[in-house]
């Protein structure tokens, strides 16, 4: 079966898309998978390592004020990281994570695993929040899976 990552990259060629990627807790990931498939460069353009909120809030327009109000691991979070990085990156699409990878960091209400991802096409965003510990590298591995999943379903889906 063809791998996901290459069936998203017909999917963006054959629409003409550019995608790019604001990545916390996956670090990277999603990109490499992404341009682990030959002829990526004719849609990725590139991706943000946003580890720190301070890089989030410079190259993503994450509002400190979001952060402050509800965390950076969440919802809207991720969805000002989804924007920020097609308005930085200059691109159609893009995927977005920040979460609680482990095996520290949880907090009240998120636990270890949380993991909150989000995929854009213009004004289109759909988000997920990934639950469940399965340990730091599974939980990472499952986020990028599903990352690539929810653009290659907005993309499918929308005309």
């Amino acid at each position: 079966m063809e791998s996901i990552q290459k069936r998203l990259g017909k999917l963006l060629i054959s629409k003409g898309l550019t995608v790019s990627t604001a990545e916390s807790c996956t670090g990277g990931g999603i990109a490499a998978r992404l341009t682990s498939v030959a002829g990526s460069s004719a849609y990725v353009r590139g991706g943000i390592v946003s580890y720190q909120n301070d890089v989030k809030e410079q190259l993503l327009g994450v509002h400190p004020s979001t952060i402050n109000k509800y965390g950076v691991v969440s919802e809207q979070t991720v969805i000002e990281m989804v924007k920020g990085a097609m308005k930085s990156l200059k691109t159609d699409c893009a995927m977005a994570t920040t979460g609680i990878a482990g095996p520290g960091g949880a907090e009240p209400g998120k636990p270890v695993g949380t993991i909150w991802i989000a995929a854009a096409w213009g004004d289109n965003i759909v988000t997920l929040r990934q639950e469940g510990d399965q340990g730091r590298r599974k939980n990472i591995e499952k986020a990028i899976q599903q990352a690539l999943r929810l653009l290659f379903e907005l993309l499918k889906n929308k005309k």
